[in-house]
């Protein structure tokens, strides 16, 4: 009995189900095959303008720039030290003073200098009394030569006193000159005009030639920067470096200033090691922006590329075998050019491929195919320049997804007016 009421349950089942297929397939605008299930698509991507933001491509002269981090270093930096053990008199300057050259510094002891060149004084005096003596005595017997009361020989003798007298008083002035140097040392002096750091000495310290310095003298006006760069742009900075137009920009790596100066120095050999070459710049420093030791972000211009069309990178596709842009023409449509990159610094790129004065796409590309009507959104061209990275890389992967999209059977173009339903 059981199995009886199952098997009129299938069959009711199975009765039920035809006569739903049946009305299905009978039904006025079913599907081909059965399906009961229409797609119908309505208004189609070309009924509606596809939104973009463009900018017009522009003619003007670009300047090819390195860009690479450097080092402030003093073009001159002096460790003051004394040339005399000696016993500290007096400090004159203070730590963090800018001197000028030739500025005393430092007093040391000078009294036992001071004796020996008033001994040294005396002892030339004296040697200079007997020189003058020994003149008169050799004058007296040449004129008693002349008279035959002496003979040659005792002018000989007063001859060679002259002489002897006069050695002892070239010896005396050498050892006074030596007194004087040595006295000299005493006085330390700033050899060049600075800035003073610390002071390791106080007056009374005992210092001497082997021990620390005493200060060391920085010079900050006019300072330099020291940078490397690969290889491969040497023959650009030589040529800037010859033509003797090579600016070299400076900026502290918070953007509190920027200084411009010139290239001064390339080193005569790239370092095997790394691959680099050394250089350094020459900046005016007044205003002590620029400190030795301190980190700066620099820019050096080689050369210059002139009336080339500069557009924003953010417009430039990267495709499989080349680079476009899509631009909008006079009727309104978009369409895609092969543009050649020769050069890009920070949101801009200098192109070829395209005139100047071309409304090129900037937003909404990802939308866009040859040939699609667009209607142009106001944007400016700051605005257009100050698309970052970010919104580049955005901009990049929402066209991939909708290139994946449009790959895909069925899909629906995104930003497009088409719709799918399913019909009832």
């Amino acid at each position: 009995m059981r199995k009886l009421k199952l098997w009129s349950l299938l069959v009711v089942l199975a009765a039920g189900a035809g006569a739903g297929a049946w009305w299905m397939q009978s039904r006025p605008g079913a599907a081909p095959g059965g399906s009961g299930v229409a797609l119908k698509v309505q208004g189609g991507g070309a009924e509606g303008p596809v939104s973009v933001s463009v900018i017009v491509a522009e003619r003007r002269d670009w300047p090819v720039t390195l860009a690479t981090s450097g080092t402030v270093s003093a073009l001159n930096t002096v460790e003051i030290r004394p040339q005399v053990a000696s016993v500290m008199a007096r400090v004159h300057i203070t730590e963090g003073q800018f001197v000028k050259a030739g500025e005393l510094l430092f007093t040391l002891d000078s009294r036992a200098d001071e004796a020996n060149l008033a001994k040294a004084q005396a002892q030339l005096e004296r040697d200079q009394a007997a020189l003058a003596d020994a003149q008169r005595q050799l004058a007296r017997s040449r004129d008693l030569l002349n008279q035959k009361f002496v003979s040659q020989s005792a002018v000989d003798t007063n001859l060679t006193l002259v002489d002897a007298q006069q050695a002892a008083v070239n010896a005396d002035l050498a050892a006074l000159a030596a007194a004087r140097v040595s006295l000299s040392y005493s006085r330390i002096v700033a050899p060049s005009a600075g800035r003073a750091g610390a002071i390791n000495v106080f007056t009374g310290s005992y210092v001497q030639p082997s021990g620390p310095p005493l200060v060391t003298i920085t010079q900050l006006d006019p300072i330099a920067v020291s940078f490397t760069l690969p290889q491969r742009d040497l023959p650009d900075v030589l040529a800037g470096l010859k033509a003797g137009n090579a600016p070299v920009n400076a900026e502290l790596p918070d953007g509190r200033a920027s200084l411009t100066g010139r290239l001064q120095f390339v080193d005569n050999a790239v370092d095997a090691a790394s691959g680099t070459v050394k250089l350094k710049a020459v900046f005016d420093n007044k205003q002590q922006l620029l400190w030795p030791g301190a980190y700066v972000n620099v820019q050096l211009v080689v050369r210059t590329l002139p009336g080339v069309v500069v557009v924003p990178q953010v417009a430039i596709v990267q495709g499989l075998t080349a680079k476009t842009v899509f631009v909008v023409g006079a009727d309104g449509k978009a369409a895609q050019r092969e543009v050649e990159l020769i050069a890009s610094e920070g949101t801009r790129a200098a192109v070829s491929g395209i005139e100047p004065g071309t409304r090129v796409v900037v937003e909404g590309k990802q939308n866009l195919r040859p040939g699609s009507a667009v209607r142009v959104r106001a944007v400016d061209a700051a605005a257009s320049g100050a698309v970052g990275d970010a919104s580049g890389a955005d901009a990049a992967r929402g066209a991939a997804a909708a290139d994946g999209m449009r790959a895909m059977p069925g899909a629906v173009p995104q930003g497009s007016a088409s719709q799918a339903r399913i019909s009832p």
